[in-house]
């Protein structure tokens, strides 16, 4: 099983695998061909308000991952998980974020939960 985490704005490479964007927003000035997406599960990224919370001054990147892995824990999250999860059984999957510091985002979490 292989898990891995890259910016949406790196070119595709092919070790890459299932390319499966985590953002809950197509990222900008990014054309759908360019980015070479396979799966867009949208209900699997952060609420809108811990995302503002987590960017805020206040938000610890410890307290985002305790706070994103309960919201992950509701219904349609954990099935999501679950098919992205299946995936890795099957080869190779690459998380794409536009996310600038992608070790410090929710796709570093995604990717612990995978492996883990």
């Amino acid at each position: 099983m292989s898990v891995r985490v890259r910016r949406v704005y790196e070119p595709p490479e092919p070790e890459d695998g299932v390319r499966v964007l985590v953002d809950r927003l197509w990222p900008r000035g990014l054309s759908k061909d360019a980015a070479r997406v396979d799966e867009w599960p949208k209900a699997l990224t952060p609420s809108t308000e811990l995302r503002r919370w987590y960017h805020g001054s206040e938000g610890s990147y410890e307290e985002f991952s305790r706070r994103y892995e309960a919201e992950l824990a509701a219904p349609e999250a954990a099935e999501l998980l679950d098919q992205v999860r299946e995936l890795t059984d099957e080869g190779a999957v690459t998380l794409l974020t536009a996310a600038k510091s992608p070790e410090q985002s929710h796709a570093a979490v995604l990717a612990r939960l995978l492996q883990g």
